[in-house]
């Protein structure tokens, strides 16, 4: 007999964006670290990767399940989540690409790279994986220079920033929004990855 919560999994699984995953790299705080954790939970992302030189996490899964900052921050949602974590970007990076995965970078400032706005993006590409930078320093130049794109959330204010965990909140709505549409309306579709380009 299945527990609510294995039942609730089950039916929800339909909603979860598959080859969707997002990326922390470098983050400082283990608080939002755990709120990311639980938007992308919340939100319906496969996998978080992190880029964690400093082992602010543990390097196994089933450790990370059972530290308590980490279930609390999360409320929970850590033991629902798979998380794996490198020990540098380039590792990261490495995995990525030699699964196929397209990497795109966000930033409130132009990276030099093809650069859209979150609403009006396309991102129903086949295999994604959504970088967030550090919460002081910002994403990396090596992130971004293997990137297809950077995507920055339209901003009205003198300050330019939003909360590492504020804006992965924001960020990952509109692309699983997305990616949900594009996977109930061609669910038996096979499509290529073409680059993120504005709608």
């Amino acid at each position: 007999m299945k527990t609510g919560l294995r039942q609730r999994a089950d039916r929800i699984k339909v909603g979860r964006c598959k080859n969707l995953i997002a990326v922390l790299e470098e983050p400082k705080d283990l608080k939002n670290i755990g709120t990311v954790i639980r938007n992308i939970n919340a939100l319906g992302v496969e996998k978080l990767y992190i880029v964690d030189g400093k082992n602010l996490v543990p390097n196994d899964w089933e450790k990370m399940r059972t530290k308590k900052d980490l279930l609390a921050t999360s409320v929970s949602a850590v033991k629902w989540t798979f998380v794996k974590k490198f020990n540098t970007t380039e590792e990261c990076l490495a995995h990525l690409e030699k699964n196929r995965y397209m990497s795109i970078v966000t930033s409130p400032h132009i990276k030099g790279k093809t650069n859209v706005v979150l609403q009006h993006g396309d991102f129903t590409q086949a295999k994604l994986a959504v970088w967030f930078g550090n919460e002081s320093r910002g994403i990396s130049d090596l992130a971004v220079e293997r990137s297809e794109a950077c995507v920055s959330i339209e901003m009205y204010g003198i300050i330019e920033s939003l909360n590492l965990a504020v804006s992965t909140g924001i960020v990952l709505y509109e692309i699983t929004k997305q990616r949900r549409v594009y996977q109930n309306n061609n669910k038996r579709a096979r499509r290529k990855n073409p680059a993120v380009k504005p709608k």
